[in-house]
């Protein structure tokens, strides 16, 4: 179940991003919660996740094809420090009591900046740190340590503002990235060759054209569209349902998540045990309606129990559908197009929740927060099963 680990770079790199997300995920529960203080606002809570997700569809293209040409490691480096000042500087403004709401959004732009620079990098360097017998284990090892620290980190982070305030949560965020910093400095692995094309554009548009030759790839980057668009907005209102349908509190707003996290904890850990994971096509359609149905649950849910186990439902389910996702993409790709390819993934996966968190607080102000989300859930699962009806590329992935 972690025969990756016996690789000493991803080791360093597993347990410096596993510290460092902990931190994000209580910096992610302080944000919510400062935005709802601010304004008592299911609207700004859409802002905000709007802000702090746009970059990743303006932006993660192009950290696709500077992976390719550039040493990943120090594009690496670059962002996690550039995230480090972000989380210092909210944490003093915080601190100070001199923060608006505009501010938040305009950090949370910045640090989504960053964070589009890093992710396709950050995908593309796995392959490199273990063998590729290893790569599905690893991938369901940096799953589960993502999680792990879901569970971890809201846990923490709403007991953390009860004892600290928010600022204490963006601070201990701030130092948590030095965890993945020494990793970074700690690892080695072979330099690659860097092809650098006559132009961004030109590079850009071979790896568009690469994709749309795979058809298994191409219908994977639609279902990933489509759950970025409509389901995982879903998490950016999870302090909304805490807050006013289930008048949970700030620990409670940190046991959901947890259980969101635990439950994709669960996931990583079936996929890790099973190995390779046969009929991805089938196990991404049921475990995707699976999700969605988890999501519309809990928006018509008003008891915290109830809640509790559909966010482990939602966790679980999720994490197999997102794993098969990203399995089946790496496998797929080939080593000179990796870096743009994840870009694409990354920009589906990242790039789209910021319009479907704005659509869906736009929405929340004609209708009922439940009833939005709720509805965007449900058209999702009716295209995951309309991709599985009609695609054979989909039904044939194994």
């Amino acid at each position: 179940m972690v025969k990756a680990l016996r690789n000493q770079n991803f080791r360093l790199f597993w347990s410096g991003n596993f510290l460092s997300n902990i931190g994000t995920w209580m910096q992610n529960v302080a944000q919510g919660w400062l935005v709802l203080e601010l304004t008592n606002s299911s609207f700004w809570l859409g802002v905000v996740g709007f802000a702090g997700s746009i970059p990743f569809l303006l932006f993660t293209l192009f950290g696709g094809v500077i992976a390719d040409r550039v040493n990943k490691r120090r594009l690496l480096l670059a962002t996690q420090t550039a995230m480090m000042i972000l989380a210092f500087v909210l944490a003093a403004l915080a601190w100070f009591k001199v923060i608006t709401v505009w501010e938040v959004a305009v950090i949370a732009f910045l640090n989504g900046t960053a964070m589009s620079m890093n992710a396709p990098s950050y995908q593309a360097l796995v392959p490199r740190l273990v063998r590729r017998e290893d790569l599905t284990n690893a991938i369901a090892l940096n799953s589960a340590q993502f999680n792990m620290s879901r569970i971890l980190g809201p846990t923490l982070g709403g007991y953390a503002m009860v004892l600290f305030g928010v600022a204490g949560n963006f601070f201990l965020n701030g130092v948590s990235f030095l965890a993945v910093l020494w990793a970074l400095v700690r690892i080695r692995y072979p330099e690659e060759e860097h092809v650098h094309p006559a132009s961004i554009w030109d590079s850009l548009r071979a790896g568009f054209a690469y994709l749309q030759s795979q058809r298994q790839m191409t219908v994977l980057m639609w279902m990933t569209a489509t759950v970025s668009l409509l389901g995982i907005p879903f998490l950016t209102f999870i302090p909304y349902f805490a807050k006013v349908q289930l008048n949970a509190g700030e620990s409670g707003l940190g046991w959901l998540l947890a259980g969101s996290g635990l439950g994709a904890v669960l996931g990583a850990v079936t996929i890790a045990a099973k190995g390779n994971l046969r009929h991805r096509g089938i196990v991404l359609t049921v475990s995707g309606v699976f999700f969605f149905a988890a999501i519309i649950g809990f928006c018509y849910s008003n008891r915290f129990a109830l809640s509790e186990v559909l966010a482990l439902c939602e966790g679980y389910s999720g994490i197999l559908m997102i794993s098969c996702f990203n399995v089946s993409i790496q496998h797929l790709a080939s080593d000179s197009m990796r870096g743009r390819v994840m870009s694409i993934y990354a920009t589906s996966f990242l790039g789209l929740p910021p319009l479907g968190a704005l659509f869906a607080g736009e929405l929340s102000r004609h209708i009922p927060t439940g009833h939005a989300l709720a509805t965007m859930a449900g058209v999702a699962a009716t295209l995951f099963l309309g991709f599985f009806a009609f695609s054979p590329a989909l039904r044939s992935l194994d």
